[in-house]
């Protein structure tokens, strides 16, 4: 069964450095998701459509410009705008999973987003809070144990807070287990 480590980041440039030691870890870049605000965009979208706020989550707005380095080569980059909490940058499944969950339904933002995902509602408001004050969510996603457990090696060496293993489904009941410190 197919599960994801998730931790959460404080910094851009930590987030950088997590997503090569992944990739120098064996993971491939598709395995890798990243959410964080996109402060930088928000203010530009605004303007140039002449609205405040887009009703829904809407995807590409294209994040071309705004991230490079290693989180640049992440797979399906691109924009989200999540109502109630603004404009993000998602990557890797995480990108694919909100952009088909804003498609059905837009009731909730990220943490309606997140329970759709399987984390359980208390953890995904908790994620919400967090990247509510400008953190980053990360995760990988595998199939086997060996790759989990290396996950979580790379993000508690690199200083990921609130670690934690869940099962990736379409059902939303879930069990979030953090994982030992």
């Amino acid at each position: 069964m197919k599960k994801a480590v998730i931790g959460v980041v404080s910094t851009r440039e930590t987030a950088e450095l997590i997503a090569q030691r992944l990739l120098d870890a064996g993971f491939t870049r598709e395995d890798i998701s990243v959410l964080f605000p996109d402060k930088r965009s928000t203010a530009a979208f605004a303007h140039e459509r002449h609205t405040k706020a887009p009703e829904g989550i809407a995807t590409g707005v294209g994040a071309g410009g705004v991230v490079g380095g290693t989180l640049g080569l992440l797979a399906g980059i691109g924009a989200l705008a999540i109502p109630g909490l603004g404009f993000f940058i998602a990557a890797g499944p995480i990108m694919a999973t909100l952009s088909g969950l804003a498609a059905g339904a837009t009731v909730g933002g990220l943490t309606g987003a997140l329970v759709g995902m399987g984390i359980p509602e208390y953890e995904a408001k908790m994620y919400e809070s967090k990247l509510r004050s400008d953190n980053i969510l990360m995760a990988v996603h595998t199939d086997h144990t060996a790759d989990q457990r290396r996950a979580t090696e790379v993000f508690k060496s690199s200083g990921v807070t609130d670690v934690a293993t869940q099962a990736e489904s379409a059902t939303p009941a879930r069990t979030l287990r953090p994982s030992d410190a």
